[in-house]
């Protein structure tokens, strides 16, 4: 009998020393292969090495490829979440609620970020973090135009994990993303999905739309505004924002506020408290078929036709030229083919650049196709009405 169970006992040994060899093979040291031991103390040894294995791969996740990657992004960013309960109402408290939505944290002060129409006309802000911390949180700063707001809350820094902020422009369409919010009140729910579109326009709560918004058919539903979306790398190249749907429900098609005009209106809130967006004064259309045939244009023109100037704006002051009709049809108005040297695509490529790289007082250049021919209109921005 004890022959057999040292036979066993080596088996358990090989399979041990064949499962980790790679890690401690060079450490291991030599047993007396002679040594005496009961059958006791071998059947003891070999429930613990057997226990101690149950629970080793126990413990270790058995996902591959991009499962594994979602995990471990998961585990990384959730701590950076953080779920929103809102009261509207004098009689709210932390365990009643009117709303809810998602945020983020942005930098060890507490500050986060959300959407502004998570926290709109909000008498008090519940957040919870992943840890199981729970606190209040006061409005630092809101646009309604971007739909961003940030708020900030009043806990020891190191229980503050910030995100990192990706690269708008790398952004590849069909490239997989997952969103992290709370869905529903379901708290730090991820979902997954791709890049389903660049460059959208969409609209803000200010009357202006935004410009180069990213889409997506990452699940996003009410509940999740306001938190992020994110690369497999981990960093936020949005902050999901509306869907379109009839249902007020998922539809696949959902879109969020691109990272770099986020950076640009929180580094203002903090700032000043307050965004000061450029202001042109132009209303138009992108090019199209009939703008193409009616102008003798190339089939594939691109760019925007100026078909009306507000009076006394800064496009007014220039030598931007409207179109006589007021593209009713379409006549001889100038068409801006591009800003600064940056290629115009259409009227969510301007109104992105100008919102992303401009502030009021600038002076930019914008190449105008007039006539058959391209030159150069400077204009000095102002401010968008309404906002001074």
């Amino acid at each position: 009998m004890a022959s057999i169970i040292r036979l066993i006992r080596m088996g358990v040994l090989a399979g041990l020393l064949i499962a980790v060899g790679f890690v401690i093979g060079t450490t291991m040291h030599s047993t007396n292969a002679q040594s005496e031991v009961t059958a006791d103390e071998d059947a003891a040894f070999i429930r613990t090495a057997f226990s101690d294995s149950i629970n080793t791969a126990a413990t270790m996740p058995q996902l591959t490829g991009v499962d594994m990657t979602r995990a471990e992004l998961y585990e990384r960013v959730a701590p950076s979440v953080v779920s929103l309960r809102i009261g509207r109402g004098m009689a709210f408290s932390a365990d009643e609620i009117d709303s809810s939505g998602s945020g983020f944290v942005i930098d060890k002060e507490g500050r986060i970020v959300t959407n502004y129409h998570v926290v709109q006309g909000a008498e008090e802000i519940v957040v919870r973090f992943f840890d199981g911390t729970i606190t209040r949180a006061e409005i630092i700063g809101l646009d309604a135009d971007s739909d961003i707001a940030v708020i900030q809350v009043d806990i020891p820094d190191e229980r503050l994990v910030p995100v990192r902020f990706g690269n708008v422009d790398d952004l590849i369409v069909g490239e997989s993303v997952v969103a992290i919010g709370s869905p529903f009140g379901q708290d730090w729910t991820l979902t997954s999905g791709i890049i389903s579109a660049k460059n959208r326009s969409i609209s803000g709560l200010g009357g202006y739309s935004i410009g180069s918004a990213i889409q997506t058919d990452t699940p996003i539903n009410p509940g999740n505004s306001g938190g992020p979306l994110l690369t497999m790398q981990g960093e936020v190249v949005g902050v999901t924002s509306q869907i379109l749907s009839r249902t007020r429900s998922n539809s696949g098609i959902g879109f969020a506020v691109p990272s770099d005009l986020v950076v640009r209106v929180v580094d203002e809130l903090i700032e000043n408290g307050r965004v000061a967006y450029s202001f042109i004064g132009i209303s138009g259309d992108n090019v199209n078929l009939e703008v193409m045939e009616r102008g003798n244009l190339a089939d594939n023109q691109r760019g925007v036709v100026i078909c009306q100037v507000v009076e006394d704006s800064p496009a007014a002051s220039s030598d931007l030229r409207p179109d006589r009709n007021g593209c009713r049809p379409y006549r001889n108005g100038d068409i801006i083919v591009s800003v600064d040297g940056e290629q115009v695509l259409g009227f969510d490529t301007l109104i992105s650049y100008l919102a992303r790289n401009t502030r009021p007082g600038d002076t930019v250049t914008f190449g105008v196709l007039r006539d058959g021919e391209t030159i150069d209109v400077q204009v000095m921005l102002g401010n968008r009405p309404g906002r001074d």
